[in-house]
């Protein structure tokens, strides 16, 4: 599996990202319960063989199971830390002191004296959201910190929306920018995606698989397309064929799964930069008229 340079951070990783969410999440129709001892024990399992398989990039938050997708990572990060580059997440609203009380909870939990990319944690921000990140003693000054004295690599922001990351596009110490994108979310290939090549920024997609969305809505309006090609496949091969995005994070709880991933990208290479197709009607029109 070829590994891509995460934007201008310099650090190499792999195009599939272990997310860190689904790990906690208790799933009563598949009989897992991730709190169990036995549901703890193939979190483990998963999460060492993924790394065995190449899977270097893991996301986690201290919100995910309130701490405890940190702390089945960090079980792993005893012996693996040197394996993967690992990023977590602070809440926005929290100030600098409340920040970085944070970053020394999820250093514990995971296990670890550094995490690679730490991001402000959000959903989407309004003006007076971006000028709290922003303010003298707020988040960000509180991930200043935690850099300078070397216990986070690199400071990220997340954002469901991603048009409302683009002010911060223009910090240089803000690195990473994980965004919601997707085969049917495609908004930031409008305005934030464009901006941010040109500033060389680190892009990480949530909600990589559509979370499942437009799998489940195709089985009721085109039952056949699943049954004609794997629309996770569709999914993954999407976001992977935009040259602007470095890696998509993927819901991943057993070994089978981490299979499942690798087969898709083993070997592959995008037939197309989707960076490059026509995003507006009249350019859809443009290309047709130039065949």
């Amino acid at each position: 599996m070829k590994r891509r340079k995460l934007g201008r951070t310099g650090l190499d990783i792999s195009p599939i990202a272990f997310g860190g969410a689904t790990i906690t999440y208790t799933h009563k129709s598949a009989n897992w319960d991730p709190r169990s001892e036995e549901g703890r024990r193939v979190v483990v399992g998963t999460l060492h063989h993924a790394l065995d398989r190449g899977i270097n990039y893991i996301d986690t938050s201290p919100l995910y199971g309130d701490g405890y997708s940190e702390s089945m990572i960090g079980e792993v990060m005893k012996s693996r830390r040197k394996d993967c580059v690992l990023a977590s997440k602070s809440w926005y609203e929290l100030d600098k002191q409340g920040t970085i009380d944070s970053v020394h909870a999820s250093l514990k939990r995971l296990n670890t004296d550094y995490i690679d990319v730490l991001q402000i944690h959000g959903r989407m921000y309004h003006q007076p959201d971006v000028d709290h990140i922003l303010k003298e003693d707020g988040p960000l000054d509180g991930l200043r910190l935690m850099k300078e004295q070397g216990k986070i690599g690199h400071i990220g922001i997340t954002s469901e929306e991603p048009w409302t990351l683009i002010p911060f596009l223009a910090l240089p110490e803000v690195e990473v920018f994980q965004i919601a994108y997707n085969f049917i979310y495609q908004a930031a290939a409008r305005h934030f995606l464009i901006e941010a090549e040109k500033v060389n920024a680190g892009v990480v997609t949530m909600r990589t698989m559509t979370s499942g969305i437009m799998q489940m809505q195709a089985s009721y309006l085109a039952p056949e397309w699943q049954a004609a090609h794997d629309l996770y496949d569709v999914a993954l091969k999407f976001v992977l064929s935009d040259s602007r995005v470095h890696a998509g994070i993927v819901g991943i709880r057993w070994k089978e799964e981490v299979e499942r991933n690798l087969a898709v990208v083993e070997g592959w290479t995008p037939s197309v930069d989707i960076a490059k197709l026509p995003r507006l009607t009249f350019q859809v029109y443009q290309a047709e008229d130039s065949q």
